[in-house]
Parts: C-alpha cells; sequence; structure tokens
C-alpha cells in the first residue's frame, strides 16, 4: 500500500496496515530510524506503569515474604527432573498424612 506525504498533514497509518500489525485504537507506539528505514513497534508499558502503588506494596510484600522463605529453606528442588518433583511430591503427601493421623489420635 502507498500513501502520499504531504507537507503539514501527519503521517496517516492505513486501517488495513493498522489491522496487520495488531495496532489498536489509543494504543501508544514507537518509531525508530537506522538507515533511511523508520520503524514502527508498538509501546510496551514500563514497570512502573504495570501496577497501582497499592498493588505494588502487595507483591514487594509478597516478594519479601516468599525470599524469606527461601532463605529459611522452606522450599524444595530444584529438580532434575519431573520423576523427582513427583517423587518430592508423594514424600510431602505422606509426611501431611502422617502428622493429620497424629493429630486426630
Amino acid at each position: 500500500m502507498t500513501v502520499t506525504v504531504k507537507h503539514k498533514t501527519p503521517l496517516v497509518v492505513p486501517p488495513s496496515v493498522r489491522r496487520q500489525a495488531g495496532l489498536k485504537s489509543g494504543q501508544k507506539i514507537e518509531f525508530k530510524v537506522s538507515g533511511g528505514v523508520i520503524s514502527i513497534y508498538p509501546k510496551l508499558p514500563a514497570a512502573d506503569d504495570e501496577y497501582t502503588p497499592e498493588q505494588r506494596r502487595i507483591v514487594d510484600a509478597q516478594l519479601t515474604e516468599g525470599l524469606a522463605e527461601i532463605d529459611a529453606g522452606n522450599v524444595h528442588g530444584p529438580f532434575a527432573t519431573h520423576k523427582e518433583f513427583i517423587a518430592s511430591l508423594h514424600e510431602e503427601s505422606k509426611k501431611l498424612n502422617r502428622k493429620k493421623t497424629k493429630r486426630s489420635a
């Protein structure tokens, strides 16, 4: 498809090209120029734009809690194969069943 660039008119991306590129109305795009070639990319959200401040506090708290669990050694793995992982799950299941039986006795 060919369009004509005019002196005072902004460059217009035809609807069929926008559709093929998956661009949506209101979406931000980036232009990069290299050697006379213009590339158009969807503008990816910055990490700061991804969450509200409250959501970020919750995520940070969960991350801190998770790292504390790792530091305390309350994790399993890594596993070299899925069979090792499944065997570990069975062992943990047995431990849980033993604890349940002791409590109910």
